[in-house]
């Protein structure tokens, strides 16, 4: 006798908040409407019972959805509108209502035990199986992402809240991101929702612990409003970057090891990373998580452009200009202090003793 499997592809739809709502299964290519009520345990009256029409498409990996009620739903704080549209993909947050209660999309192989076929001896003609009682098991495989050692996180760091809600960041361990299913460049959309990743947040920005640091203290301010790198940044943008470099000094000044720290503000020329984001990095660059060429040259070149020139920038021209700058990752391995080249990675670390950077 032979066992058969068959896998299926599955969609649920997750909470993201720290008290988890109810998961709820999308059956593919079948319209599900939620809202307030017992399916999401959501009370709030501006909520409405129909609120948003989610409908799967597990081949193709996201989900259609459809605002019905009257107050927005967003995706990645970007309102949809009443009866308009959009997908929802894997690594973006979907908030039912007024930029409240976050679900993330997952999808998952779902292995069913399928009867076994018996052949009848002396009879070519097979009767129906008629399957037992017992149920099949379900598996939810959430696959984990190799993020690449590039700009953001690798080795996870504790934190302390100081009364400013600002943290001082050393190496350390920090929750998995469970059920990412979407691709590593999408990652700081989801670890920017992520209250165990979150020091600092206010009605415009949030600072997060960069989850594979390339220094000692290495924090990420990012702006709630969905703007995906340099290239979309606009004049009407110029305030909110002036506030996110204000944030970032805040950063640096509640460091409690500003006084012999010297940190720089900046933007990488072409992240790898989706999402615009300002580094506040310390330039001390101990850390086990910088390990190549393109992670020390990313820092140290002109391909690290200062916060405060993208701000002249768009105040002069309306948008950042980063031609050429990709060929920098290719420079040779130079110490940012005496510009002495060296060889390799672990020879430059040593060498960077002698400046009393350890």
């Amino acid at each position: 006798m032979f066992l058969m499997y068959s896998a299926m592809r599955v969609c649920c739809l997750v909470s993201r908040e720290i008290n988890c709502r109810p998961t709820i299964k999308l059956p593919n290519l079948q319209a599900v409407v939620i809202g307030r009520g017992p399916e999401t345990e959501i009370v709030d009256k501006k909520c409405s019972r129909q609120q948003v029409e989610l409908i799967a498409d597990c081949n193709k990996g996201y989900v259609k959805i459809k605002q019905i009620g009257i107050n927005p739903t967003s995706v990645d704080f970007v309102d949809i509108g009443k009866d308009q549209r959009t997908k929802l993909r894997p690594g973006q947050v979907l908030y039912i209502v007024n930029r409240l209660y976050p679900y993330a999309v997952e999808f998952s192989e779902e292995t069913g035990e399928q009867p076994p076929k018996v052949p009848l001896k002396g009879n070519t003609t097979k009767r129906p199986y008629e399957s037992s009682q017992d149920s099949s098991t379900e598996t939810r495989t959430g696959k984990s992402i190799k993020v690449e050692h590039s700009e953001l996180q690798d080795v996870p760091m504790n934190s302390k809240p100081s009364s400013n809600n600002v943290c001082s960041t050393k190496h350390a361990s920090i929750p998995n991101e469970k059920g990412h299913t979407g691709h590593w460049s999408q990652g700081l959309k989801t670890s920017m929702q992520d209250p165990a990743m979150q020091v600092y947040h206010d009605e415009r920005v949030v600072v997060i612990k960069d989850k594979y640091p390339k220094a000692r203290y290495h924090w990420l301010v990012l702006p709630w409003e969905a703007v995906s790198s340099l290239k979309a940044i606009k004049k009407e943008h110029l305030e909110l970057l002036q506030h996110m470099h204000k944030i970032g000094e805040k950063m640096v000044r509640e460091c409690p090891a500003s006084d012999s720290v010297t940190f720089r503000l900046g933007y990488h020329a072409i992240p790898s990373m989706s999402h615009v984001h300002l580094h506040v990095i310390s330039q001390d660059f101990d850390s086990p998580c910088l390990k190549s060429k393109k992670h020390w040259n990313s820092f140290t070149t002109e391909y690290f452009l200062e916060s405060q020139d993208v701000i002249e920038m768009i105040k002069k021209d309306g948008k950042v200009s980063v031609k050429g700058l990709a060929e920098l990752l290719k420079s040779p391995l130079r110490c940012h202090v005496c510009k002495q080249e060296q060889a390799t990675i672990p020879q430059l670390k040593e060498h960077l003793k002698k400046h009393g950077l350890k």
